[in-house]
């Protein structure tokens, strides 16, 4: 089954220098949720933050405890709705907390279908990379990303207490069979 947004069609693509303004907006807006944007790249000039992301997706220059990640962001008629980070490999907290993929959508374009279409381009580049199942995480109380993860084929692995004893519900998802769809 495929799950089209229902605006127009979500693209995705890399960051550029021109979408600073809609970056800082999507981090005030999902800050207060509590979650980055950025994945760990804020604070710092935008500038910096591209080439951050340019060298994690390389692998290269990586800081103590970062893996190789692919980061994209979703876009709709211009305007970034959300975006999605695709680790190359797990390290051992990524294998017990943040898993493969990340994902994000600004509270505006949430129960559109972007978070869907999100997840299943982050299995589709999974697979790319020779990730057979990849592992994806969310907080035992985000009933709608366990809904979405479990739409893309999730099955739920366990739920852990996570470091701040809020549990953490962990699931596997195939992507060879995603990748294959979502190519058409």
């Amino acid at each position: 089954m495929t799950v089209t947004p229902r605006t127009s069609t979500l693209q995705l693509r890399r960051l550029t220098a021109g979408d600073e303004d809609q970056v800082r907006e999507a981090e005030r807006e999902l800050a207060a949720d509590g979650f980055e944007f950025l994945a760990g790249h804020g604070g710092r000039p935008f500038a910096e933050q591209l080439a951050a992301l340019d060298a994690e997706a390389r692998g290269t220059d990586l800081p103590a405890g970062r893996v190789p990640a692919t980061f994209l962001v979703g876009v709709v008629d211009g305007v970034i709705v959300g975006r999605v980070s695709v680790r190359h490999r797990l390290n051992a907290w990524l294998a017990q907390h943040g898993g493969h993929i990340g994902y994000a959508v600004r509270p505006a374009y949430r129960r559109q279908g972007h978070a869907t279409a999100l997840l299943r381009a982050g299995l589709a580049h999974c697979a790319d990379l020779g990730i057979d199942r990849a592992l994806v995480t969310c907080a035992d109380t985000n009933v709608a990303s366990a809904r979405t993860i479990e739409r893309c084929g999730g099955v739920l692995q366990d739920v852990i207490d996570r470091h701040d004893n809020r549990p953490l519900r962990r699931y596997l998802v195939p992507t060879a069979l995603l990748a294959v769809g979502s190519r058409g």
